[in-house]
């Protein structure tokens, strides 16, 4: 559906503007007729006058106001587009919870585990069709960093912005991260709902498993991604500068090693219906998470009413112009002797 719209409506308020200046035309004209009248009779004076034609005066006024009015309309920017109606979409609502401790800083998967997994997030987001996404960001703490939306292009900007500095509290709170999860879905619904954490470490904040179960009840399936090695492997230390000056210690000097708790995870997946994967460096983990979402039932989405529209000024600034050229060329006088005598107001 066509729609017509002005980008600065303020300016149409210069179309008042015309009725001064059918005054000022007005005036103008008495004016002129009063002079005349002091050098004799008005009719005669006319006569006398050589091919003097009232009506191109009318005519020239008439073409100047049409002028105005198409400039000041131009001034406001009209624009023409298509208002695309409410787009019904089908899909799942599906939430990442990234671990973004000091420890995803680790490198034994390259360049990072943080910077994988962020890598790999963007690509999933790529495949989606419809279903919702929402960020969170979880260490000692879990915060939700992008609420569920369609507008995958503002995810991918949240996620960029998730690191290490993200959370002020370190630690591994994956139980936090699935109670902040279930508040932002939709509370009445009990399916079409889906978590995926993506993590290194083991939970000492809580009972991550009491908390999937708490989310089963509510429809949520949780999928889990390990990161990382169950034996541990050292957090590396970084100065201000970015480069890597040795590893994390204790207060009796011993390096710290973060280990996968890989039995934590698989429970938290297997009493939600969910299924864990062990990550990889070739990180197709979450490519067949996205197949197995594709397989449950979907629900009926809405996106956002949208339009699209383009400048039309142009046109009505070319349309003011021709009629300042009309305006300009045609003079008051018919021909008289064979050529036109220009004259003014």
């Amino acid at each position: 559906m066509e729609v017509l719209r002005f980008r600065y409506p303020l300016f149409l308020h210069g179309l008042w503007g015309v009725l001064l200046l059918i005054v000022f035309f007005v005036l103008v004209y008495r004016h002129k007729e009063a002079l005349l009248q002091r050098f004799g009779h008005l009719e005669l004076i006319k006569r006398i006058l050589p091919g003097y034609d009232k009506r191109r005066v009318v005519w020239k006024n008439i073409f100047f106001i049409l002028a105005y009015i198409f400039l000041v309309i131009a001034l406001a920017d009209p624009q023409i587009g298509t208002k695309l109606e409410q787009v019904k979409r089908k899909g799942v609502d599906i939430i990442i919870a990234l671990d973004v401790s000091n420890s995803m800083k680790a490198e034994d998967i390259k360049p990072n585990r943080l910077e994988k997994a962020k890598h790999e997030i963007a690509q999933f987001i790529d495949l989606l069709k419809g279903d919702r996404i929402g960020l969170i960001a979880f260490a000692g703490m879990a915060h939700l960093v992008c609420p569920l939306t369609l507008d995958y292009g503002a995810a991918k900007l949240f996620l960029q912005m998730m690191d290490t500095d993200l959370i002020p509290v370190q630690g591994t709170a994956i139980g936090d991260a699935i109670k902040v999860a279930r508040k932002a879905f939709v509370q009445k619904e009990r399916k079409h709902k889906v978590l995926i954490l993506i993590t290194d470490g083991e939970d000492h904040e809580g009972d991550p498993v009491k908390e999937a179960k708490e989310a089963a009840k509510e429809g949520i399936v949780i999928y889990t991604i390990g990161i990382g090695s169950p034996q541990g492997v050292p957090i590396p230390v970084y100065d201000q500068n970015g480069n890597e000056v040795g590893f994390m210690k204790d207060r009796n000097g011993n390096v710290v090693t973060t280990k996968l708790d890989m039995t934590t995870l698989q429970k938290i997946a297997f009493v939600t219906n969910g299924k864990y994967y062990m990550a990889t460096s070739g990180q197709s983990e979450l490519k067949k998470i996205y197949d197995e979402i594709n397989k449950m039932e979907k629900k009926e989405l809405s996106a956002r009413k949208f339009s699209q529209y383009e400048d039309r000024y142009q046109i009505f600034a070319l349309i003011g112009l021709i009629f300042i050229l009309l305006e300009f060329f045609l003079p008051v006088r018919t021909r008289k002797g064979g050529a036109y005598a220009l004259g003014q107001y």
